[in-house]
């Protein structure tokens, strides 16, 4: 290393280099303060106020931008970025500042493009006459601007608590701010009740935020609560809509504050793409000089409410705003909830009140000090004349008046620079009776300054007349929260009827009913066959019981849809199952109801509620799915009692109602016997009582279980042979 370099530890150059900056851009860039204003924004609207743009004619943005910079040392584009986003012309603002003729871009969208400030005009809206009530006297500090050539504010006067009415969004070093706008009057409102009664419930009053954008918020009086308590939380708004039966089409005119159109777009575009959305045929940007607007054209026989309820879960076109209500006070960041940050504004508010009426109250006093001299010489106003007239030197005029009339300097210079046309007695009497309204004047301001009553009346007084000057309808409309539907994910999936088709050699086709219609005959592996079909729907759960004592569950929408000339999906691919393990029998239900009826081998058989394989979590694979001590022959899943028909080895047969089965709620119960078998013997075969081709029904029937059953007659024999012989249809298309 070398000898002359000195170890330089990070902390100390953290500490040295970039504390300074961050705390710059913590305190004098990124977060707004109690008027509601970042310092750039207050740098540009004071420039325009000095420049005369609140009561003059527009003026060319380029001009405000090139004035400002003498308050604000950045770049013209960087200026002229923060005045554009505070124009009406853009939007961001629910009451913005500014004035504007021009294309201003639009907050809601990203491609929109502001024109040039060589090209756009701007003046300040008739509300900033609130934002710098009586800043002329001395209601708050001001500060030398970078160059110490300007005097600049450091806070604007606001006359109503600014920094509620329009959104603000602020990324500092290791902090940021994110405050919602709220109607103008509601804040109006909730601060003067707040000032009459500090333990009012501020969302009696204060609402709900509202947005310059519009939408649907949707209304959770906790939630917002907890916001206005702590400061922090978020909410749901959703964007506004309108169908159009006729020419099926839906109309999006407002979105959350929080997406742009484009955004919206390309979402939508997505899901079209991937197949997630199929009844939207088309989507368009259709925004105009006349506003917002993106259309959707949808296939006939949509479902609108279900299709925007989809788009509200998968696109910006319902987004959660977030808040952060940190601001800055004095030069610390602080978080507040909203009757802190309504108890800082009003302390503000306050002071600015006193400052003004102690600037009233000086400038009356040095009015009233003149008057009473003027009174002085209205006993003898030709001597005031005969003393300025006789005497010789201009400079000893005014001694000469003081000593005549006993007044102090200001009051003999006050005489001394009336007109001589206005030394008569008519002019200083009508003067003179100012003197009683001054004093009186001042004895009320004296009490105001001396009474907090009084000045909250004052802060009241305005707050009432800036609500019905400026007050304006809720741009965003409250939605109650318990009007929505739940929405779940079933809402996504594409709802038909379909069949299953087990094969003996583990493949499963799903096949709608519209293409089982147009091609209905089956590709089979050579000596496979269908041993069962399934009737159900594409939301359905799909249990698949196996000779291992477990059940696999898949969803049916999980499943690709085949066609009949397909085999179908592998399943110990598909489920990953164990080697020469065998899926014996598919189950479909969509609510786990009804029961399964499984019969063992020995005879024994279980009934058990659909219920018992219902789970809380997506499990794929439960074990222990029956009773494992002895093989299981067949499992049915039944909606109701049914009959059905055993046949041993030794060709016995009985016929037995499940309704003489007891329901059980666990698995693995083994059952009841309901077949007595023989030694050796075992059942071998399960099927209803209409498929087993038995002529003779009573003659199997018993009163009792458990049986023993009775031999197969001949002719039932014959009968369930030619039955057993008989080509099944579903491999009559079968392909060797």
């Amino acid at each position: 290393m070398d000898k002359n370099m000195r170890t330089q530890y990070i902390h100390d150059t953290l500490e040295t280099n970039y504390m300074p900056y961050a705390m710059s851009v913590i305190i004098s860039r990124a977060l707004p303060e109690i008027d509601g204003l970042k310092p750039s924004q207050r740098k540009i609207l004071y420039t325009m106020y000095k420049l005369g743009l609140l009561k003059g004619a527009r003026t060319k943005s380029a001009n405000v931008v090139g004035q400002t910079m003498k308050l604000h040392p950045h770049g013209d584009m960087a200026i002229y970025e923060t005045m554009v986003r505070m124009t009406r012309g853009n939007e961001s603002l629910l009451h913005p500042y500014i004035d504007s003729k021009g294309n201003m871009g639009k907050v809601y969208s990203r491609d929109m493009a502001f024109a040039a400030a060589r090209y756009t005009e701007v003046k300040l809206e008739s509300i900033c006459e609130e934002l710098f009530r009586d800043i002329d006297k001395d209601t708050v500090d001001f500060v030398d601007n970078y160059d110490g050539t300007l005097k600049e504010p450091v806070l604007l006067p606001t006359a109503y608590p600014n920094i509620l009415v329009n959104a603000s969004q602020g990324i500092a070093v290791g902090m940021a701010s994110k405050f919602c706008s709220f109607n103008l009057r509601e804040v109006c409102n909730a601060t003067i009740e707040y000032m009459k009664n500090p333990k009012v419930n501020i969302a009696d009053f204060l609402i709900a935020p509202d947005f310059s954008t519009g939408g649907e918020l949707i209304y959770n009086r906790k939630q917002l609560e907890k916001i206005y308590e702590t400061g922090q939380g978020g909410f749901r708004i959703r964007a506004k809509y309108r169908v159009d039966k006729k020419n099926s089409m839906i109309e999006i005119y407002e979105i959350p504050y929080t997406a742009t159109a484009e955004a919206v777009i390309d979402a939508v575009t997505a899901l079209v793409k991937d197949g997630k959305i199929r009844e939207i045929s088309d989507v368009r940007d259709e925004t105009d000089l006349s506003g917002l607007k993106i259309t959707l054209e949808v296939k006939r026989n949509t479902d609108y409410e279900l299709l925007m309820t989809k788009l509200f879960k998968t696109t910006p076109l319902e987004d959660v705003f977030s808040c952060n209500f940190t601001m800055i006070l004095g030069s610390t960041p602080e978080l507040l909830g909203i009757k802190g940050i309504l108890e800082e504004w009003l302390a503000f508010r306050r002071e600015c009140i006193r400052r003004q009426l102690t600037f009233d109250a000086d400038r009356m006093k040095e009015k009233l000090h003149l008057l009473l001299g003027l009174q002085k010489i209205l006993v003898d106003i030709d001597k005031a004349i005969a003393i300025i007239r006789n005497t010789e030197k201009d400079a000893d005029v005014i001694p000469n008046l003081m000593k005549g009339f006993d007044i102090d300097k200001i009051q003999a210079e006050y005489i001394a620079e009336i007109r001589l046309k206005n030394l008569n007695k008519e002019y200083i009497i009508q003067r003179i009776q100012e003197i009683e309204s001054l004093k009186k004047g001042l004895q009320d301001i004296e009490e105001t300054l001396g009474s907090k009553k009084k000045l909250d009346n004052i802060i009241i007084s305005q707050l009432k007349g800036i609500a019905k000057k400026y007050g304006q309808p809720r741009k965003t409309t409250i939605v109650e929260e318990e009007e929505q539907e739940e929405v779940t994910e079933d809402i996504f999936i594409e709802d038909y009827n379909l069949k299953l088709f087990l094969t003996q050699e583990g493949y499963m086709k799903k096949i709608p009913l519209t293409s089982l219609r147009t091609n209905p005959e089956h590709k089979l592996k050579e000596k496979d066959r269908i041993i069962q079909t399934v009737e159900t729907s594409n939301k359905t759960d799909i249990l698949l019981f196996s000779d291992k004592c477990k059940v696999y569950k898949l969803k049916a929408h999980e499943l690709d849809d085949n066609k009949a000339s397909e085999l179908g999906s592998y399943l110990p691919g598909l489920l990953e199952t164990e080697e020469n393990e065998k899926i014996l029998t598919v189950a479909a239900t969509e609510d786990y109801s009804g029961f399964l009826v499984i019969i063992y081998e020995n005879g024994k058989v279980a009934k058990v509620e659909m219920q018992a394989y219902a789970t809380k979590t997506n499990r794929k694979k439960l074990t222990g799915a029956y009773y494992d001590k002895t093989p299981v022959v067949a499992i049915f899943h039944l909606q109701e009692d049914t009959e059905f028909a055993l046949f041993s080895e030794i060709n016995k047969v009985l016929l037995f109602h499940t309704d003489k089965v007891g329901l059980k709620s666990t698995r693995q119960t083994m059952g009841v016997q309901v077949m007595r078998l023989r030694k050796g013997d075992t059942v071998k075969r399960v099927c209803t009582v209409e498929e087993s081709g038995i002529q003779d029904l009573d003659y199997y029937r018993t009163k009792g279980l458990p049986a023993t059953g009775k031999f197969l007659k001949e002719e039932d024999r014959e009968d369930r042979q030619m039955k057993l012989f008989e080509p099944d249809p579903a491999e009559k298309g079968k392909e060797k």
